[in-house]
Order: C-alpha cells, then structure tokens, then sequence
C-alpha cells in the first residue's frame, strides 16, 4: 500500500467513525490526516476523542461546544467555530424549545473581532439566551486559550484540554481553508429536530 493509498484509507476509517458518531463525514477529516500522516492521525484521535467524549459527559455538551466555539473563534477558524456553534444551536433549542439569540453563521463570522470585543458579544448573547453561569466559563475559556490564565481544577483542565485539541483543529482548517459542513455533535442525526430548526430560522427571518 502507497502512503497516499494508506492516507485514503485511514480518512474513510476516520470518516466512517464521526459518520457514526454525528450522521456526516466532516470535509475536514482528509486535511487532519494529511497533515498529521495516517498514523498520527488515528493516534490522535485515539488520545482526544474519548476525552472530548467524557468533557462532554462532565461539563454537558452545551458548555463543551460553547468553549469550542470561544477557542475556534479566538483562533480565527471558521470552520470549528461553526461546527460547533450549530451544535450549540441545536442542544439549546432541544433543551430549551427555542432558538438560540445567534445563529452559527453569525457566531463563526466573529473569528476576526479582538478579543475584548469577542468576549464581549458572548457574554452578551449568553445572558440574552438565559445561560448566564456560561459568561463565565466563556471569561475563563478566552483566558486559557490566550495563554493569560492556567487551570485551577478539573474542570478547567478538561478546558485546557480542549483548547489544545480543538487548536489544533484550528489550525489545519484554516490553513486548508475547509468550509462549514454540520453540527459536530449527535444531535446532527436528529432530522426531526433539524428541520424544525430551519422552519423557525425561516420565520424569524
């Protein structure tokens, strides 16, 4: 087997993993094996999936996503920064029965704004979106991904955490330049949800 053939395949293993997982293979998934090479790549996944997976089950994935989405905008990725703000989206609006003050294109166009002022709309959205506990996991989240801060617990290092793994994400995207696809989470099978979801964007406009 070529080391091109090689790479092929482990970008279907890997896309048939998140196929599982989130009903979709991220475009994203060629690029991440390309640049880290076929065998890191499944090392990789192999080291920070379950920990995204347990954060996750810890922390809930609505403040999971919500600090993915704070490191992917920090970062200036679009990509992760949308992703996960739609899985954002759709938790709130399962969890909650309405949408979400901001929708995910908006949120993962504030990739350029400085980091007073990205910290500032999030705040803001949040507390218009009733998650006023989460301002300060976003104040926490930027400072640890501005490398101002360190973690002072558990939960904070599954933040840091997540600011090295979903970084790094940051980077490949936006030096391959990968458009947005879908929301990172399972709740993107749930096609009775999503379609909901975009009968209710469409009416408000």
């Amino acid at each position: 087997m070529t080391h091109d053939e090689l790479e092929r395949f482990v970008a279907r293993m890997l896309e048939a993993l998140c196929r599982e997982m989130w009903g979709f293979a991220p475009r994203m998934i060629p690029h991440i094996v390309r640049s880290l090479g076929p065998g890191r790549s499944v090392l990789w996944f192999a080291a920070n999936m379950p920990r995204l997976l347990w954060t996750m089950y810890v922390l809930g994935p609505l403040r999971t996503h919500l600090a993915a989405v704070a490191v992917s905008l920090h970062n200036g990725c679009t990509y992760c920064a949308y992703g996960h703000a739609f899985a954002l989206e759709l938790i709130y609006l399962r969890d909650r029965g309405h949408l979400f003050p901001v929708d995910a294109r908006t949120l993962s166009g504030w990739q350029d704004l400085p980091p007073r002022e990205l910290g500032r709309r999030l705040r803001r959205v949040l507390q218009e979106a009733g998650l006023h506990a989460e301002t300060l996991w976003v104040d926490r989240t930027l400072a640890l991904a501005a490398g101002v801060a360190r973690p002072v617990d558990a939960d904070e290092a599954r933040i840091a955490h997540l600011v090295r793994m979903v970084g790094r994400m940051n980077r490949i995207a936006v030096e391959a330049g990968v458009e947005p696809d879908e929301a990172q989470n399972p709740v993107n099978k749930d096609h009775r949800l999503k379609k909901r979801y975009t009968q209710l964007r469409a009416a408000t406009g």
